[in-house]
C-alpha cells in the first residue's frame, strides 16, 4: 500500500498518549472526561458528533484525528453515504487543501473497514 497507514498512525499515537497518561494524568484525565461528555448522546447522536469531530480533524489536517474518528465512526455504524456527505461539506467550507484531507479520510475509512472485516490472528 502506498502512502501513510492510518492503522499505523493511530497505533503510534496511542503509544505516545499512554506516556502522557502516565506522566500527566490530571491533564489527560481531564481531556478524556471532556471527550466523553462532549460525545455522549444528547440532542445530537454520538454518530453525528463523531462526524462533526471528523470534519474538524479533516479541516485541521490532523492525520491522527482522522484515524481515531474514522475508527469510532465505523464502530458506530457510519454509512459510506454519511461519510461522503460530511466530507463534501468539509470540502465546500475548506476548499482545495481540505479536499486533499477529505480524500485521506476516505482512505482511512477504507483501510479500517477492510481491517475490521478480516479475521484477526491471535499469537499463542
Amino acid at each position: 500500500m502506498a502512502g501513510k497507514s492510518f492503522v499505523q498512525i493511530t497505533t503510534d499515537v496511542s503509544k505516545a498518549l499512554q506516556t502522557l497518561h502516565r506522566e500527566a494524568p490530571e491533564t489527560m484525565g481531564g481531556f478524556s472526561a471532556m471527550a466523553k461528555g462532549a460525545l455522549k448522546d444528547g440532542a445530537l447522536s454520538e454518530l453525528q458528533k463523531e462526524l462533526i469531530a471528523l470534519a474538524i480533524g479533516v479541516a485541521s489536517r490532523c492525520d491522527a484525528c482522522i484515524g481515531f474518528h474514522i475508527k469510532a465512526l465505523i464502530r458506530l455504524g457510519v454509512t459510506r453515504e454519511q461519510l461522503v456527505e460530511t466530507l463534501s461539506v468539509c470540502t465546500y467550507m475548506g476548499g482545495g487543501p481540505v479536499l486533499m484531507y477529505a480524500a485521506e479520510a476516505m482512505r482511512a475509512y477504507e483501510e479500517f473497514l477492510a481491517r475490521s472485516a478480516k479475521p484477526q490472528t491471535v499469537e499463542p
